[in-house]
Protein backbone atom coordinates (compact mmCIF):
# COMPACT_ATOMS: atom_id res chain seq x y z
CA UNK A 1 0.00 0.00 0.00
CA UNK A 2 1.41 3.04 -1.07
CA UNK A 3 1.62 5.45 2.18
CA UNK A 4 0.77 9.43 1.59
CA UNK A 5 2.52 11.58 3.74
CA UNK A 6 1.82 15.13 5.02
CA UNK A 7 3.98 17.48 6.72
CA UNK A 8 1.52 19.72 9.00
CA UNK A 9 3.27 22.40 10.70
CA UNK A 10 2.24 26.16 12.92
CA UNK A 11 3.86 28.65 14.14
CA UNK A 12 4.25 28.82 18.20
CA UNK A 13 0.77 28.92 19.52
CA UNK A 14 -0.86 28.82 16.62
CA UNK A 15 -3.10 25.59 17.42
CA UNK A 16 -1.12 23.08 15.46
CA UNK A 17 -1.47 20.31 18.59
CA UNK A 18 -5.29 20.85 18.38
CA UNK A 19 -5.66 20.22 14.84
CA UNK A 20 -3.72 17.24 15.20
CA UNK A 21 -5.96 15.87 18.01
CA UNK A 22 -8.80 16.13 16.02
CA UNK A 23 -7.18 14.43 12.74
CA UNK A 24 -6.28 11.55 15.74
CA UNK A 25 -9.60 11.65 16.45
CA UNK A 26 -10.57 11.12 12.79
CA UNK A 27 -8.53 8.04 12.67
CA UNK A 28 -5.32 9.34 10.90
CA UNK A 29 -2.02 8.65 12.49
CA UNK A 30 0.03 11.24 13.39
CA UNK A 31 3.94 11.33 14.97
CA UNK A 32 5.28 14.02 16.70
CA UNK A 33 8.51 15.18 15.86
CA UNK A 34 9.46 17.35 18.29
CA UNK A 35 8.00 14.75 21.01
CA UNK A 36 10.13 12.18 19.23
CA UNK A 37 13.17 14.62 19.16
CA UNK A 38 12.71 14.43 22.99
CA UNK A 39 13.10 10.87 23.31
CA UNK A 40 15.68 10.15 20.97
CA UNK A 41 17.82 12.36 22.18
CA UNK A 42 17.74 10.94 25.76
CA UNK A 43 17.31 7.11 24.85
CA UNK A 44 19.13 6.38 21.64
CA UNK A 45 22.82 6.06 22.39
CA UNK A 46 23.85 7.22 18.83
CA UNK A 47 22.26 10.51 19.38
CA UNK A 48 23.62 10.50 23.03
CA UNK A 49 27.46 9.96 21.62
CA UNK A 50 26.90 12.59 19.02
CA UNK A 51 25.23 15.28 21.68
CA UNK A 52 28.44 14.68 23.49
CA UNK A 53 31.19 14.66 21.30
CA UNK A 54 29.73 18.13 20.04
CA UNK A 55 28.47 19.93 23.49
CA UNK A 56 30.35 17.57 26.19
CA UNK A 57 29.51 15.50 28.75
CA UNK A 58 28.13 18.42 30.72
CA UNK A 59 25.07 17.23 28.08
CA UNK A 60 23.60 14.93 29.95
CA UNK A 61 23.14 15.11 34.13
CA UNK A 62 22.24 12.14 36.42
CA UNK A 63 21.47 10.19 32.90
CA UNK A 64 19.05 12.59 31.73
CA UNK A 65 19.30 15.96 28.94
CA UNK A 66 20.64 18.96 30.36
CA UNK A 67 17.88 21.24 28.58
CA UNK A 68 18.76 24.50 29.90
CA UNK A 69 22.79 23.61 29.39
CA UNK A 70 21.77 23.02 26.13
CA UNK A 71 19.35 25.92 25.66
CA UNK A 72 22.24 28.18 26.93
CA UNK A 73 25.08 26.96 24.56
CA UNK A 74 22.40 27.28 21.32
CA UNK A 75 20.73 30.30 22.04
CA UNK A 76 23.35 32.54 20.96
CA UNK A 77 25.59 30.73 18.63
CA UNK A 78 24.26 29.30 15.60
CA UNK A 79 27.09 26.88 14.62
CA UNK A 80 25.74 24.83 17.78
CA UNK A 81 22.00 25.11 17.17
CA UNK A 82 23.14 23.63 13.30
CA UNK A 83 25.32 20.85 14.67
CA UNK A 84 22.07 19.91 17.04
CA UNK A 85 19.53 19.58 14.23
CA UNK A 86 22.15 17.81 11.99
CA UNK A 87 22.12 14.74 15.02
CA UNK A 88 18.78 15.16 15.61
CA UNK A 89 17.04 16.24 12.48
CA UNK A 90 18.26 12.67 10.76
CA UNK A 91 17.14 11.01 13.50
CA UNK A 92 13.51 11.72 13.52
CA UNK A 93 13.70 11.60 9.98
CA UNK A 94 14.28 8.05 9.84
CA UNK A 95 12.08 7.25 13.06
CA UNK A 96 9.39 9.02 11.53
CA UNK A 97 9.80 7.20 7.93
CA UNK A 98 9.71 3.20 10.04
CA UNK A 99 6.49 4.38 12.06
CA UNK A 100 5.05 5.33 8.28
CA UNK A 101 5.59 2.21 7.15
CA UNK A 102 3.83 0.63 10.31
CA UNK A 103 0.66 2.09 9.34
CA UNK A 104 -2.12 0.54 8.27
CA UNK A 105 -3.70 4.03 6.70
CA UNK A 106 -2.96 5.73 3.27
CA UNK A 107 -2.46 9.13 4.93
CA UNK A 108 -0.15 9.75 7.59
CA UNK A 109 0.71 13.14 9.16
CA UNK A 110 3.87 14.28 10.92
CA UNK A 111 3.43 17.18 13.57
CA UNK A 112 7.08 19.61 13.02
CA UNK A 113 7.33 22.88 14.17
CA UNK A 114 9.71 23.99 12.45
CA UNK A 115 8.59 21.69 8.96
CA UNK A 116 9.69 24.87 6.29
CA UNK A 117 12.52 26.36 8.23
CA UNK A 118 14.62 23.26 8.00
CA UNK A 119 13.76 21.99 4.35
CA UNK A 120 11.97 19.21 5.72
CA UNK A 121 8.75 20.05 3.99
CA UNK A 122 10.52 18.81 0.87
CA UNK A 123 9.91 15.03 1.80
CA UNK A 124 6.51 15.40 2.80
CA UNK A 125 3.73 14.76 -0.34
CA UNK A 126 1.26 17.74 0.64
CA UNK A 127 2.07 20.50 3.78
CA UNK A 128 -0.67 21.93 5.92
CA UNK A 129 0.06 25.42 7.48
CA UNK A 130 -1.93 26.24 10.75
CA UNK A 131 -2.26 29.96 11.16
CA UNK A 132 -3.40 32.36 13.82
CA UNK A 133 -2.90 36.13 14.32
CA UNK A 134 0.36 37.00 15.91
CA UNK A 135 -1.47 38.72 18.80
CA UNK A 136 -3.64 35.62 19.19
CA UNK A 137 -0.85 33.17 18.94
CA UNK A 138 1.18 35.10 22.03
CA UNK A 139 -2.13 35.73 24.14
CA UNK A 140 -2.10 31.63 24.18
CA UNK A 141 1.24 30.55 24.90
CA UNK A 142 1.64 33.61 27.32
CA UNK A 143 -1.55 31.81 29.35
CA UNK A 144 -0.43 28.15 28.42
CA UNK A 145 3.13 29.04 29.54
CA UNK A 146 3.55 31.10 32.11
CA UNK A 147 5.59 33.33 29.69
CA UNK A 148 6.07 36.66 29.38
CA UNK A 149 5.26 38.66 26.10
CA UNK A 150 9.29 39.14 25.20
CA UNK A 151 9.79 35.62 25.65
CA UNK A 152 7.14 34.32 23.27
CA UNK A 153 8.41 37.29 20.80
CA UNK A 154 11.85 35.81 21.17
CA UNK A 155 10.95 31.96 20.80
CA UNK A 156 8.72 33.72 17.46
CA UNK A 157 12.18 35.03 16.12
CA UNK A 158 13.36 31.14 14.97
CA UNK A 159 10.29 30.30 13.55
CA UNK A 160 9.50 32.24 9.69
CA UNK A 161 6.57 34.50 9.65
CA UNK A 162 3.55 33.06 8.28
CA UNK A 163 3.00 34.78 4.90
CA UNK A 164 6.41 33.02 4.06
CA UNK A 165 5.32 29.65 4.70
CA UNK A 166 1.76 30.25 3.39
CA UNK A 167 3.75 30.43 0.18
CA UNK A 168 4.67 27.04 0.50
CA UNK A 169 1.88 25.18 2.09
CA UNK A 170 -0.40 22.96 0.39
CA UNK A 171 -3.35 23.63 2.76
CA UNK A 172 -3.96 26.46 5.29
CA UNK A 173 -6.04 25.82 8.39
CA UNK A 174 -7.20 29.01 9.81
CA UNK A 175 -7.28 29.22 13.72
CA UNK A 176 -7.97 32.52 14.81
CA UNK A 177 -10.60 32.07 17.52
CA UNK A 178 -13.76 32.83 14.49
CA UNK A 179 -13.27 30.28 12.06
CA UNK A 180 -14.49 26.87 13.37
CA UNK A 181 -11.47 24.39 12.52
CA UNK A 182 -13.55 20.96 12.59
CA UNK A 183 -14.80 22.29 9.24
CA UNK A 184 -11.91 23.46 7.72
CA UNK A 185 -10.02 19.93 9.00
CA UNK A 186 -12.51 17.82 7.55
CA UNK A 187 -11.78 19.92 4.14
CA UNK A 188 -8.38 19.32 4.03
CA UNK A 189 -8.68 15.54 4.89
CA UNK A 190 -11.66 15.04 1.56
CA UNK A 191 -8.86 17.33 -0.54
CA UNK A 192 -6.00 14.77 0.53
CA UNK A 193 -9.02 11.31 0.36
CA UNK A 194 -9.32 12.58 -3.54
CA UNK A 195 -5.83 12.96 -4.45
CA UNK A 196 -4.31 9.84 -3.15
Amino acid sequence: MAITKIGLTGGIGSGKSIVCELIKALGYPVFNSDHEAKLLMTENASVRANIKDVFGEEAYSNNQLNREFLASKIFYDESLKAALNQIVHPAVRSTFEEWASLQNKKLVFNEAAILFETGAYKSFDFTVLVTAPKDIRIARVTHRDNSTEEEVQQRMKNQWDDDVKKELATFIINNDNKTLVMPQVLKVLSHLEQLI
